[in-house]
């Protein structure tokens, strides 16, 4: 999500517009034959739409006022400099006039071919490091030149900035407002110490949002999908989300994916110190999306359990957790 995230709706988006949506484009390799699936997403609206000729597509429609034209669009070319490097990506498709962004009646969209897949195993050292190859390929692209437009994931675009905006609109209970903000307070100074061990961290393009819900396997291998939150930022960002058990098995997992990693890319241990600071910017910034999002009703429906005392009080404990881990030793590869 961007740093301002005005309300936005999806409430004149029918099946019908969708579909005239890419009749607007008047390319037969985009007729839709009519049949429309809703694929699970929250952020945007996407859909699997078949085609008259040729497999289906998927249609992506961006939330209205998230992204600017040129921050898609420099999306859309990170992506296919990946694939030009022959790396394993779904990159959105170009209509007859070689636009990859198109407009309908307000709202943006883009069209991708379907890719099918599994989750990876993780638990195999041999997935972890081939998923580590995979991301050093991405990352030596990446690092190659900056965005111009997309913002950086820092502790203001993710940590200050979100903070902010829940306690300006009043989302914390008021029995709870002085431990949550006094906690994330001390969250956001471990944070900015972590940073100050990691040192210089390089910043370079990132897939951003690397879980492995992003992560399809074949019997080919991986590929990612879906670079909508990709960004500036250090490369552990790409990461850390695909570690998890104990500090043992962690570390363990760390050295399986940089085995591979560094195959492609550099990678400098100082950047370990940014681990659990890179998770408690995520916390905060994950409830800062939601309250930024309630003004649609998917949200709602999709997160019941946002916004309860219950929910307040458990978001405090986590961040007291985070508070520790972060003063705890990085992990040692090395």
């Amino acid at each position: 999500m961007t740093e301002t995230l005005p309300p936005s709706s999806f409430a004149g988006l029918s099946p019908d517009s969708v579909m005239d949506a890419l009749d607007s484009l008047g390319n037969p390799d985009f007729r839709c034959d009519g049949r429309l699936l809703a694929l699970n997403s929250y952020e945007n609206r996407v859909y699997q739409l078949g085609m008259e000729d040729g497999p289906p597509l998927v249609a992506k429609f961006y939330r209205p006022q998230r992204w600017s034209d040129a921050q898609i669009l420099e999306e859309h070319a990170f992506v296919q400099s990946l694939v030009e490097q022959e790396i394993p990506v779904v990159p959105a498709l170009a209509a007859a006039n070689g636009q990859t962004l198109h407009n309908y009646q307000g709202y943006r969209f883009s069209l991708f071919s379907r890719h099918g897949g599994r989750a990876p195993e993780l638990d195999d050292p041999d997935t972890l490091e081939w998923l580590g190859r995979f991301i050093g390929r991405i990352h030596a692209v990446g690092a190659a030149q900056a965005y111009q437009s997309r913002p950086a994931l820092d502790i203001s675009s993710f940590g200050r900035i979100p903070l902010d905006y829940l306690l300006a609109h009043d989302f914390i209970p008021p029995d709870l407002l002085s431990a949550y903000k006094s906690t994330a307070e001390m969250v956001l100074d471990g944070v900015a110490r972590s940073y100050e061990h990691a040192g210089d961290v390089a910043m370079i393009r990132l897939h951003g949002d690397c879980h492995m819900g992003n992560v399809l396997w074949t019997d080919a291998g991986p590929h990612f999908v879906d670079f909508d939150d990709s960004r500036m930022g250090p490369a552990i960002q790409d990461l850390w989300m695909l570690l998890s058990g104990s500090r043992a098995e962690m570390t363990g997992q760390m050295s399986d994916i940089l085995s591979g990693y560094e195959d492609f890319m550099d990678f400098h241990p100082r950047q370990l110190h940014l681990v659990e600071a890179l998770r408690s910017l995520r916390l905060l910034h994950y409830s800062a999306w939601l309250a930024q999002r309630w003004d649609d009703p998917a949200f709602k429906q999709a997160f019941p359990w946002f916004n309860t005392q219950r929910y307040w009080q458990d978001r405090v404990l986590e961040l007291r957790e985070q508070i520790a881990l972060m003063d705890e030793p990085p992990l040692s590869l090395y």
